[in-house]
């Protein structure tokens, strides 16, 4: 029988990846489905109301994300070392912190949740219901950002397959719950619109138990046993190593959330018709970036394992093997989108003028996915030995100072489609300049576990 490093890379990559893509496939269907809800049985007041909670919930996600990306590097290493204690030291620590991150939210976010959305411009009209739905939202956050952060911990040490489950039992009970906190189905009474968020309760509730009964089945490294509670305290040894590679992540994710409300407004200015084919590009995009992404993290945590083992000879195949999955696999999705592009936008646009506009825009920047691939899979090589600020520093220099400046010098000088055309290019400079950092400067470095 093939032992993980006995397997070729290529197959230990798909093994990985395959649940992770379902994962990010559920995650967004479920949300698509949520807002559906919202908007069909409660109106679209209703649908506005919990769309504006949507910057403050993502600020404290987008926290908790980083966190588990600097986790994730450590646990990997000490993964790949066999240091099966160090690994729930990692954990125990990492969670604790999440734990406090969502109390935090909590606390501040029922006391301030009404200046917060009125800061945030909320329409009078929708003000008191989205003020009901924060308190709710703000309160369940401490389980959900641990939900978040678990999952995230599991692939340091390759179980990608546990988070998958969890994350089903979680979407299929907010899914049939959903609905029956609307309506008022089986003798319950009616929740307005606290309904998403409480399902939301119950449906993280129900798959922390599932998780921590298959983790315990399994005998996983992480299943919560008497090791794993007394490591559940803040350990500042290992979260300032954690910080020093997670918070770059979080700041990174804020910024390029905050430069696409950027770009938003600038496609605003060409009407509603615009920012319908915007929001329809974005799905489809969307659906082909996943992959590319989560090609990414696998190449981050096999290298993370690499490192902890000592085997830095591996790093290179795992790079190029990476590098080549993303062409098959992120390629041939972008095959697809060109191929399907007119049926695909027509799921979400039924206007004939808008749809033909959608499907110009898709076909200018679709391809660049598969070089927004390539760039992601050599930073999350060099994340797995801990040099994040660079890499960072790349990313937002490109969206700063290239996309958004040629975002309004193209569409000054060709309309609405310039805009679209600033994609490829910031996708490109990411690409060359993080080659030139790995090449020039990260290949040479010494490499040292971090943990």
């Amino acid at each position: 029988m093939q032992t993980p490093s006995q397997r070729p890379l290529w197959k230990i990559y798909l093994i990985f990846l395959a649940p992770m893509v379902l994962s990010n496939f559920l995650q967004s269907f479920s949300g698509t489905l949520n807002g559906i809800y919202v908007g069909q049985l409660l109106g679209t007041q209703a649908l506005a109301a919990v769309s504006g909670m949507f910057p403050i919930v993502f600020f404290f996600i987008a926290l908790v994300i980083g966190l588990g990306a600097g986790a994730s590097v450590l646990i990997g290493q000490a993964w790949g070392a066999g240091e099966t204690l160090l690994v729930k030291k990692v954990t125990g620590a990492t969670l604790t912190l999440g734990a406090i991150i969502g109390l935090a939210a909590a606390v501040l976010g029922s006391v301030l949740a009404r200046p917060a959305l009125q800061g945030l411009g909320t329409p009078l009209d929708v003000l008191e219901d989205a003020v009901a739905y924060a308190r709710v939202m703000m309160l369940i956050m401490p389980l959900l950002l641990v939900f978040i952060l678990f999952t995230q911990l599991l692939r340091g040490i390759s179980d990608t397959v546990s988070p998958l489950l969890a994350l089903i039992v979680s979407t299929a009970t907010g899914l049939l719950l959903t609905p029956a906190l609307i309506l008022g189905w089986l003798g319950i009474a009616p929740m307005g619109i606290q309904s998403a968020a409480l399902a939301g309760l119950v449906g993280n509730a129900l798959a922390m138990v599932f998780l921590v009964l298959r983790l315990r089945h399994k005998r996983s490294a992480m299943a919560p046993d008497r090791e794993f509670f007394a490591a559940l305290r803040l350990d500042w040894a290992i979260l300032q190593k954690v910080l020093r590679i997670g918070l770059p992540t979080g700041v990174q994710m804020v910024v390029l959330s905050l430069s696409e409300l950027v770009i938003l407004a600038l496609v605003n200015s060409h009407g509603s018709s615009a920012t319908a084919a915007y929001g329809a590009v974005t799905q489809i995009v969307n659906y082909v970036q996943f992959p590319a992404l989560s090609i990414a993290i696998t190449a981050s945590i096999l290298g993370a394992q690499a490192i902890g083992a000592g085997r830095m000879e591996r790093i290179s195949p795992i790079l190029r093997t990476g590098l080549l999955i993303n062409l098959c696999l992120t390629g041939a999705l972008v095959l697809v989108g060109y191929g399907l592009s007119n049926w695909l936008l027509g799921l979400f646009i039924t206007d004939v003028d808008a749809l033909i506009r959608a499907e110009h825009l898709l076909h200018i920047m679709l391809w660049s996915v598969l070089v927004f691939g390539f760039q992601a899979v050599i930073g999350g090589i060099m994340r797995a030995s801990g040099v994040v600020l660079v890499p960072m520093g790349i990313t937002l220099f490109c969206v700063l100072c290239i996309e958004l400046p040629a975002a309004y010098a193209l569409d000054a000088h060709f309309g609405l489609q310039g805009v679209w055309m600033a994609f490829p290019v910031t996708y490109i400079a990411m690409l060359i300049l993080q080659t030139l950092y790995y090449r020039l400067v990260w290949r040479h470095k010494q490499i040292q576990r971090l943990i």
